[in-house]
């Protein structure tokens, strides 16, 4: 006789599976994404500060940043090495044909004021080639070329003129002998001394007065020693004509920044 359950006894259900075994094998879902790794944050190197050379060169001409103030040095040098090389005579001949005196002045005024330009009055050793390199290179980075240009050359001619036209006054009035006609003047320290006077308008104040107060005193005494007085009251008003441009150069300053700023 077969052996059968009795009613109401159920055969014991099968374990289930592990409910990880389950998720395993369940299909990834469309469309479904894991979230992407965040990458760490990578730092930036700080940029390398400028070298010292090239903000050394900021200061010195340069053929493309300051064509004006690199050709006209170059023009000095190549000169004083003529001076240097010349003898006493023709140095003298030479320096005699460029003088502004007021002889030259009523007879050929353009030409012998641009040749007075052209020499340095104490050759390389003169403390005016540094002021022209250094404040001619600083005054063309903020004004350009051709208006460093015209301060230079407005400061050259007018104290050329006030000193001059005071020695002829002078002889014409009997206070000074007919030679004084044809005394040497030349060189650039009129031009320096008004692009001197001209920078510093340009400059933060704590360093403006300063530099006005040092180069003053400078000046002042030099016309204490009452070697030349004459020219070292011709440097005073290159200095005073520097200081009445600044009114108009910082007009220039703004004008050029504006160009130079990106639109």
């Amino acid at each position: 006789m077969e052996h059968t359950a009795t009613a109401g006894t159920t055969p014991s259900a099968a374990p289930l599976p592990e409910v990880s075994d389950l998720l395993d094998g369940l299909p990834r879902q469309r469309g479904a994404t894991t979230a992407p790794a965040v990458p760490a944050p990578v730092s930036v190197p700080a940029p390398p500060s400028r070298p010292r050379a090239l903000r050394v060169r900021r200061i010195l001409p340069t053929p493309t940043g300051t064509p004006f103030t690199f050709g006209y040095a170059v023009l000095l040098a190549v000169t004083s090495t003529i001076a240097t090389c010349a003898s006493p005579s023709l140095r003298h001949a030479i320096y005699q044909a460029s003088s502004t005196d007021v002889a030259h002045l009523l007879r050929t005024p353009v030409q012998v004021l641009i040749a007075s330009a052209l020499w340095v009055a104490g050759g390389f050793t003169s403390p005016y080639v540094i002021c022209f390199l250094l404040v001619l290179t600083a005054l063309e980075r903020r004004l350009g070329g051709a208006r460093t240009a015209v301060v230079f050359l407005l400061g050259h001619i007018l104290a050329t003129l006030a000193t001059e036209g005071t020695v002829g006054v002078a002889v014409l009035a009997g206070h000074l002998p007919d030679s004084s006609l044809h005394r040497l003047d030349y060189g650039i320290s009129f031009g320096v001394a008004t692009s001197v006077g001209a920078l510093a308008g340009l400059l933060p104040p704590w360093v403006r007065w300063p530099m006005l107060t040092v180069f003053a005193g400078m000046l002042l005494e030099d016309l204490s020693a009452f070697t030349d007085p004459m020219t070292d009251w011709g440097h005073l008003i290159s200095l005073t004509i520097g200081i009445t441009t600044w009114p108009l150069i910082r007009r220039w300053h703004r004008e050029r920044s504006g160009q130079l700023q990106p639109g």
